[in-house]
C-alpha cells in the first residue's frame, strides 16, 4: 500500500472518530429522552407560580407603613403566623434566623419578614430574640391572601425575590441546611445577572 492511499485513510479514520465524537451528545440526549429519563430539579424548595406581592402592613417596631419595595431590591424569607407564635411559629422564625447568618458576606442581601395574620401584638421577648426580623402585621392584607390558602400559609417558610415576586415554598419538615443552599445558590446566580 503507497503512504498516499494510508495518509487518506488515517484521515478518513480521523474524520470518522471526529464526527463520532461531535454527534455522541445529541445520541446520547436523544437515547435518554427516548427512555423517558428526567434528572429532576436540584432545589429544595418548591417552585412556585412566580407573582409579585402586593399590599401593605404596619410594622410593630415603629408604627410604619411596610410595602415590599421597603427591602430595597433584597431577597426575603417570610413566614405567616399569629402573633402569639406557638412553638412551630418559633422555629421558623429560628431557622429563618440561622439560614440568614449561614449566608455569610451575603447576609445582608437576605431580609427576615413575619406577617403577622392576626396582628397580636409580639412579646418582647420574641422581639429581642430575633431582632433584625420585619414584625409586620397584615391581617386582611392582600401579602397574606397572595400567599396560599389559610390552612397552608403557617406551615411553611416562602422566599420572595429581589424584585418582589413570591417565587418559592419551603417544605413543613425543614430541612436548614439544604434551604439555605437553596438561597446560597439563587444569591449566586442573581449576583451574576446584575
Amino acid at each position: 500500500m503507497s503512504e498516499e492511499k494510508i495518509n487518506k485513510t488515517k484521515s478518513r479514520i480521523t474524520l470518522l472518530i471526529i464526527i463520532l465524537i461531535l454527534c455522541s451528545p445529541v445520541f446520547i440526549a436523544t437515547t435518554y429522552y427516548l427512555m423517558g429519563y428526567n434528572p429532576g430539579s436540584i432545589n429544595y424548595g418548591d417552585l412556585l407560580e412566580v407573582q409579585k406581592l402586593k399590599g401593605d402592613g404596619v410594622n410593630q417596631i415603629d408604627n410604619t407603613i411596610f410595602r415590599m419595595k421597603d427591602l430595597h431590591g433584597k431577597w426575603a424569607m417570610v413566614t405567616i403566623d399569629s402573633g402569639e407564635c406557638n412553638e412551630a411559629c418559633q422555629s421558623k422564625l429560628y431557622y429563618m434566623r440561622q439560614v440568614r447568618i449561614i449566608q455569610h458576606t451575603e447576609k445582608d442581601r437576605v431580609e427576615r419578614l413575619w406577617l403577622i395574620d392576626d396582628n397580636k401584638t409580639v412579646s418582647d421577648e420574641l422581639l429581642e430574640e430575633y431582632k433584625g426580623t420585619l414584625f409586620i402585621n397584615a391581617k386582611d392584607s392582600e401579602f397574606v391572601k397572595a400567599i396560599e390558602t389559610e390552612d397552608k400559609h403557617r406551615k411553611h417558610i416562602y422566599l420572595v425575590d429581589f424584585m418582589g415576586n413570591l417565587m418559592m415554598r419551603f417544605p413543613e419538615e425543614l430541612d436548614p441546611k439544604k434551604m439555605s443552599e437553596d438561597i446560597k445558590r439563587l444569591l449566586h446566580v442573581s449576583q451574576l445577572e446584575h
